[in-house]
């Protein structure tokens, strides 16, 4: 199981190294292991790829707030920006592998929606008092905007073609989502 694990953590180190998928020789090489240890772990580079995303999302699940959802608007802001600035910012380059590799398979297509589905169930409970205030389909509408704003391609922009810190990623950021949702409720 320790070498699995240490398999998985090497995978993920070079791809946030070089954002080209590693072969079964570099993967092997970062572990310490032989190339032949990664495939008796591993049927193929694909199931490891695989592992690697459900150890990943586990993580970056763990990573992700579970309280705070009922702090005023400013905090909640805060806090649902900067959690996910640092899950992108950890996980952005798996999020490119992913990607690049989702039209070969249903695993990774479904892993892709799962994690996509909890960003919104996110943003659903970290508003929801804005959220309420508003009708079908403007409240769905309003939804899908944030997890545009907030996707994971779009904070990569931020930072590597606009040059922007952290702190000014996680600005801009709060500044789009306030505009975008609607009045707190006075009873909030």
């Amino acid at each position: 199981m320790r070498t699995r694990q240490l398999v998985i953590e090497a995978y993920l180190a070079l791809l946030r190294e070089n954002p080209a998928i590693p072969t079964a020789a570099q993967v092997a090489e970062r572990a310490g292991y032989s190339v032949r240890s990664v495939f008796e772990r591993f049927p193929d580079l694909h199931a490891l790829r695989v592992a690697a995303t459900d150890y990943a999302f586990s993580l970056a699940n763990n990573q992700a707030a579970t309280t705070g959802f009922e702090g005023d608007r400013q905090s909640r802001l805060k806090l649902h920006v900067e959690m996910r600035a640092r899950i992108c910012a950890q996980w952005l380059p798996l999020w490119r592998a992913l990607n690049a590799k989702k039209g070969e398979s249903k695993e990774l297509q479904m892993r892709i929606q799962v994690i996509r589905g909890v960003v919104v169930s996110r943003i659903e409970l970290f508003y929801r008092p804005e959220l309420s205030t508003l009708k079908e389909p403007e409240r769905r509408h309003t939804v899908l905007a944030i997890d545009a704003l907030i996707d994971i391609e779009s904070w990569a922009r931020l930072r590597e073609f606009f040059g922007l810190s952290f702190e000014e990623g996680c600005t801009v950021w709060i500044r789009a989502i306030d505009r975008l949702l609607p009045p707190t409720p006075p009873d909030s």
